[in-house]
C-alpha cells in the first residue's frame, strides 16, 4: 500500500463539494473518507474551503456549523483529531464556525474516549 496520496480528486474540487453539501456531495465525501489514501486531499480541501469562506464578503457561520458537525459525525476516528486542527489552525470565524459544529457532533471524544 503506497502513502502517496491519490491524485483525483484535487483539492478544488474537494473544496467545492464541501461548501456545496448537498444530498450528493455527502455521499461522494462519505465515499472518499473510507479511503485511507484519499485523507490528505479531504484535508487540503477542507483547508481550502474554509480560506474561501474567510476571504468571502458573507460569513455563512451556519453552513460552516453544519459542514463541521456533519464532518464530525461522519468522518472515521482517523480524521477526528486531524480535522480538529484544521479547525484550529486559525482565530478568523470561519474557522471558528467550523470548530463549533464539529466540537458539537462530539466525533473526537467518539473516536478518542476519556479514559
Amino acid at each position: 500500500m503506497s502513502a502517496d496520496p491519490a491524485a483525483f480528486p484535487d483539492r478544488d474540487t474537494v473544496a467545492d463539494k464541501l461548501l456545496a453539501l448537498g444530498d450528493g456531495e455527502k455521499a461522494y465525501l462519505s465515499l472518499l473518507m473510507q479511503n485511507p489514501q484519499q485523507d490528505e486531499n479531504l484535508l487540503e480541501g477542507l483547508s481550502v474551503s474554509l480560506d474561501r469562506a474567510s476571504t468571502a464578503r458573507f460569513l455563512n457561520s451556519l453552513k460552516l456549523e453544519k459542514l463541521g458537525e456533519w464532518l464530525g459525525e461522519t468522518a472515521p476516528a482517523r480524521l477526528q483529531i486531524r480535522l480538529m486542527e484544521c479547525a484550529r489552525s486559525s482565530q478568523h470565524a470561519a474557522h471558528a464556525a467550523f470548530r463549533a459544529g464539529l466540537t458539537r457532533s462530539g466525533g473526537l471524544e467518539r473516536a478518542y474516549p476519556k479514559a
